[in-house]
């Protein structure tokens, strides 16, 4: 009886082992680094868009991806380069997704300076093999044209230096649409989340089916 207990457990380890390897070969991760926005400041967890970004991957085939949201309600791209190489060494992410820079434009911080915040989270991303999608923000005028204009250029002269998807502007048909912003004026309402993730799905879609088909190959 004890020779068979052992024969039958080394029978069910390896059946458990043959079942959990396909789902470590095609799990992918997405990792999200925001702030308050990502971060699903003011709104219910159901109807945050990182949520809703969950249901839509599992809602379209793409149950396979995982999403890590590493977003924090008042971070600054300092703070997200100073965390970023701890989470990618936890969770080995496929696709980096950087929403940051916004609480630095609205502190005023100096362009030079969140560039090279963003620069330095870019380049870990890319060295440990992921993608990056670069999120663009805007800041509001009375910020004075130079400045604003500085920070608006960032996202995308970023992008093209080092070859990242790009959403050109998180907020867009957001920031200005009544019901859309919450009574701060900063932070988008329950009735945004889905606009938000409609502006970043375009974008994220094409990277994830990429990513998942070299998986596949490999």
């Amino acid at each position: 009886m004890h020779t068979l207990s052992n024969y039958a457990r080394s029978i069910l380890l390896l059946l458990l082992t043959a079942l959990a390897l396909p789902a470590f070969a095609t799990a992918n991760t997405i990792l999200i680094m925001g702030d308050s926005i990502s971060a699903g400041y003011g709104v219910s967890t159901e109807t945050a868009w990182v949520q809703l970004l969950r249901k839509r991957l599992d809602d379209t085939g793409l149950a396979q991806w995982s999403v890590v949201n590493a977003s924090i309600s008042g971070e600054t791209t300092d703070g997200g380069a100073r965390r970023l190489p701890d989470l990618i060494s936890k969770h080995h992410p496929d696709i980096v997704v950087i929403e940051l820079g916004g609480n630095d434009g609205l502190r005023g911080f100096p362009p030079d300076v969140i560039k090279s915040n963003l620069t330095a989270m870019i380049r870990d991303a890319q060295d440990a093999g992921a993608r990056v999608l670069l999120v663009g923000m805007q800041i509001p005028p009375n910020y004075g044209p130079q400045y604003t204009r500085m920070f608006a250029d960032l996202f995308p002269t970023l992008s093209d230096s080092y070859n990242t998807a790009l959403v050109p502007f998180f907020m867009d048909g957001i920031y200005d649409q009544d019901g859309m912003m919450q009574q701060d004026g900063i932070h988008p309402s329950d009735d945004a989340q889905p606009k938000l993730l409609d502006n970043v799905w375009p974008v994220l879609k094409p990277m994830l089916e990429t990513v998942s088909t070299t998986s596949a190959d490999s």
